[in-house]
């Protein structure tokens, strides 16, 4: 896989990063000063890969409930990030092989920006992401394809060149939706049941299956 014009966009969060406890923890931390009905850890879990907004929003009655459960989760990530993330093993070294090999590199999230550049930073990626595409880029968010549109435009390539890797029904959705080949991965929060429904092009279950397919 040596064309220049090649992109691999990646999730960030359950695909790159081991980052779903601080996500679970700063749920958890939220909702310990929630009134209302706690929802399960599984329901919570379901929402990954969405919005944060759009995922309190269907706890709050109110947008003062909704302030205070997305104050408390931030608070908590703030806190706890450096120590709770890290890189999957070998997920460093092949993003800089592909970089190495003049292949085009991205990063699809619904994260905040802020937090996707400095969760990078954390897990030792560097400088090897050339785009970086979060919620605040984007209108809409996935499983709509426009995250995925906008980083395939800033890294000069088609449809036809990308292949967009996730662990979540939400990056295939959106991958497929853009007309890209998606590979689910299954070292996320996300069962193979799950991506293999979700109509993933392909499944890896580990970072060498992921590498022999994107190399």
């Amino acid at each position: 896989m040596t064309d220049p014009r090649r992109a691999v966009l990646f999730d960030l969060d359950g695909t790159l990063i081991d980052s779903i406890q601080l996500i679970i923890g700063a749920f958890r931390h939220a909702f310990d000063a929630f009134e209302g009905d706690r929802p399960a850890e599984a329901e919570l879990v379901s929402g990954i890969g969405t919005p944060l907004v759009k995922q309190l929003a269907r706890y709050a009655r109110s947008d003062d409930e909704l302030t205070m459960l997305r104050e408390r989760y931030r608070a908590y990530q703030q806190t706890n990030h450096d120590t709770m993330v890290r890189a999957f093993p070998g997920a460093v070294a092949l993003v800089g092989d592909l970089r190495a090999r003049g292949v085009a590199v991205g990063v699809v999230t619904s994260k905040g920006e802020e937090f996707a550049r400095q969760g990078l930073a954390v897990a030792g990626f560097g400088d090897l992401i050339e785009e970086l595409v979060g919620v605040d880029s984007t209108e809409n968010h996935k499983p709509h394809p426009e995250p995925v549109f906008v980083a395939m435009k800033r890294l000069r390539v088609t449809s036809a060149q990308a292949t967009f890797v996730g662990d979540s029904p939400h990056d295939v959705a959106a991958g497929n939706a853009a007309g890209v080949r998606t590979i689910g991965v299954t070292w996320g929060p996300f069962s193979r049941d799950t991506l293999v429904a979700a109509n993933a092009s392909i499944i890896c279950d580990t970072m060498e299956e992921l590498g022999a397919e994107v190399r």
